[in-house]
């Protein structure tokens, strides 16, 4: 019989709202269906009943088939054919009600029996199904709740076998139930007619057997009209039937292609992550904070409609609007003890949302399908396609380089210090819509094809022999508070400034430009992108040491440095808005992708909401190393000076010194050219200065020799 509404028993294990929704206006129809037929039952017992009251109760069962057309059933199907049939069997009836007199026995097995199973073995039926549904669904919720809650820190296999089993049985109990309550459901939309029409025709059967005066009364239209019917019910059995069978073969095919999927966490191997998704719906406990450290989970059906999340609370019609997704940024979080959470930031920073999930497939198809929304792919003709290739394309950029160390070998400072850069204010954050960044395209800030590095190779792990010359450590250990070891002094330790924090790395990037904040932003963007479509989530942890000559990278475990970047080379740092633990910045080296040219690189970090922290120590590490380089040239200029003078004083004293010789010389020749009185030939011998002190001193040393 054509207009039967079903409820798909194939969608009873994702247990949608949708379904649920659809459940209950089966059920309510159900209720109604039972009500009207409660009526119409009492209605044949006072026939059976009172044979004296035959002709009220019958006139009573023909009111009952008029106001069928009046009755409002959610899945009224062919209520227009019913209606007319049952209008036409009321005219009949009311005819016939003053003069039938029915046999009690007649009436008992031929009108009474049908509406008496129908009443007490199927509506019973469709009642206990319903509460035993109602107990599954709720021991279902509790024990994904008990699985949700599992401690990830403090693991124990015990709890967890368990709570995994717990919810295996669980669901698969919910499942088997529900498919069961659909399938009889479903049949009741069969049965309610045959509940109708049956002991109408029963009734009207035994009225004609058992009157036989009232042959006159029954034409061969209205035989023409019971044949008909008793046709249209043999059909609708028949149709029933067939159904009832294809759904019993729906219901075991579908427990055995289910059970793997009973377990909350299925084999990633069975069941492998499809990251090219541009849409997708499931169950996410949601966290709401109650209090300033307090908050509570959940659980809501979640789904992507183009560029919004959307959630939906179990019964409801319609989802409502959770956020918007466009140009937002996801990222994976640890969040209190809880597996699986990732963090979802609007396009400006002001909204942010933490959810769960129930699995580590659904955990990354979540995460990379926001991706794919965040990147608008939704809105083109083929997206699943246009998704692949971008996340191929990003596979291919996110090339990790032979050796860390071989990027930063050529570390030097860039020129003459600029001056120290101000910490940028913050009031950008990632994907925010700033006149600076609208202007300018994501090739003018990040080189094109340039690969991203996730991890610091540490010196100790490669031949450090030309490098820890670049670099003036050594692989030697350092002690970040600038104590001595062994007697040999520590390269930081007439520095002024020494702060210590913890950080983590999450990737490096080389970059177009360096004179504007916004491209610590983007790079924070891709790398948090990059991580998120490859499920990189491992981080290295260092100890950042900030100095006024150079920011170094420390292992925590063997105090070796692992990196030093010179801090004139640091041309630019800001961090994020929202996320007070990231943090960035943007050092300047000379070779990179062109040997001739200078190239920028922009570093991430991750603190412990020590962001701002950190950007202000570098931004007071470069004033104090400004104001060292100033009084250093100030000190170089008066050095310069008065070595000016002294060299100007050396030359006064040279000039006097040959002065005083020239008035020497000049009086010995002017003593020498006076008449020698001790020349017997009249002769002499002009002398020079220094032949005249030789022969004094000879003279002297004479008569010191004749007095001994």
């Amino acid at each position: 019989m054509p207009g039967i509404d079903k409820l798909p028993i194939e969608e009873t294990l994702e247990d949608s709202p949708q379904t649920r929704s659809l459940l209950g206006v089966f059920e309510e129809d159900a209720t109604a269906i039972s009500n009207y037929m409660n009526q119409l039952y009492q209605a044949m017992r006072r026939i059976y009943d009172a044979q004296n009251e035959l002709s009220a109760a019958t006139h009573l069962t023909s009111k009952l088939l008029k106001e069928y057309e009046k009755q409002r059933f959610p899945l009224g199907g062919d209520d227009e054919v019913m209606s007319s049939t049952l209008q036409q069997f009321s005219k009949v009836i009311d005819e016939l009600s003053s003069c039938h007199a029915v046999l009690s026995t007649q009436l008992a097995d031929a009108m009474m029996f049908p509406i008496t199973q129908f009443k007490e073995r199927d509506l019973k039926e469709i009642l206990t199904l319903k509460e035993v549904f109602q107990i599954a669904s709720n021991d279902h919720d509790a024990a994904i709740n008990r699985y949700s809650r599992l401690s990830k820190k403090r693991e124990n296999d015990k709890v967890k076998y368990e709570v995994t089993e717990d919810v295996y049985t669980s669901r698969k109990k919910q499942h088997q139930t529900m498919m069961h309550y659909f399938c009889a459901l479903n049949t009741l939309q069969y049965k309610k007619k045959i509940a109708l029409l049956e002991p109408l025709l029963g009734y009207m059967q035994a009225q004609i057997s058992f009157f036989k005066m009232g042959s006159e009364n029954l034409s061969d239209q209205l035989e023409e009209f019971l044949t008909n019917i008793g046709t249209s019910v043999q059909n609708v059995r028949r149709e029933m039937d067939n159904d009832v069978e294809t759904m019993q073969q729906t219901i075991e095919d579908l427990e055995v292609a289910s059970d793997p999927l009973y377990l909350p966490d299925p084999d990633p191997t069975k069941f492998p992550v499809n990251r090219n998704l541009t849409r997708k719906a499931g169950y996410l406990n949601a966290r709401n904070k109650t209090g300033l450290v307090s908050s509570t989970w959940d659980r809501q059906f979640y789904f992507t409609q183009g560029g919004n999340l959307m959630s939906q609370a179990r019964g409801d019609v319609a989802g409502g609007l959770a956020m918007d997704i466009d140009n937002c940024s996801v990222m994976a979080v640890d969040c209190e003890d809880r597996r699986y959470c990732f963090q979802i930031t609007s396009f400006d920073g002001k909204k942010s949302s933490i959810l769960q999930a129930e699995s580590k497939k659904d955990h990354e198809e979540w995460i990379c399908t926001i991706n794919n929304i965040s990147k608008q792919i939704y809105l083109s003709e083929n997206p699943e396609e246009i998704a692949a290739r971008v996340n191929q394309s990003a596979l291919e950029a996110v090339t990790p380089s032979p050796s860390f160390q071989q990027r930063h070998e050529s570390l030097r400072p860039a020129g003459p210090s600029r001056p120290p850069t101000a910490r940028t204010s913050s009031s950008g954050s990632l994907g925010s819509e700033s006149t600076n960044l609208a202007a300018l395209s994501l090739d003018s800030l990040v080189a094109p094809d340039t690969p991203i590095q996730f991890d610091i190779i540490s010196p100790v792990c490669e031949d450090q022999s030309g490098q820890a010359k670049a670099f003036g450590q050594g692989g030697r250990r350092t002690n970040p508070f600038g104590e001595s070891e062994g007697g040999t002094k520590s390269e930081t330790e007439d520095s002024i400034l020494h702060q210590l924090f913890i950080v983590r790395f999450l990737g490096s990037m080389e970059v177009k430009s360096d004179d504007n904040p916004d491209v610590v932003y983007e790079t924070m963007r891709q790398i948090l992108a990059a991580r998120a479509i490859h499920n990189i989530f491992r981080m290295t942890e260092s100890h950042l040491l900030v100095t006024c000559d150079c920011l170094k990278l420390i292992d925590p475990q063997t105090q070796v440095t692992r990196l030093t970047f010179p801090l004139p080379s640091v041309v630019l740092y800001a961090t994020h808005q929202e996320n007070k633990r990231l943090f960035g910045f943007v050092l300047r080296t000379s070779g990179g992708r062109s040997e001739s040219n200078l190239s920028s690189v922009c570093y991430i970090f991750e603190s412990n909401n020590e962001g701002e922290k950190i950007c202000d120590s570098v931004g007071l590490a470069k004033q104090i190393a400004l104001h060292a380089e100033l009084d250093r040239r100030a000190s170089e200029k008066q050095k310069e000076i008065e070595r000016v003078k002294e060299k100007q004083q050396k030359e006064l004293s040279k000039q006097k010194q040959i002065e005083k010789d020239l008035e020497e010389q000049s009086r010995l020749i002017a003593a020498s050219s006076r008449p020698n009185q001790a020349s017997s030939e009249g002769q002499f011998v002009v002398l020079s200065s220094s032949q005249s002190e030789e022969s004094d001193l000879g003279e002297e040393g004479k008569k010191r020799e004749s007095e001994a």
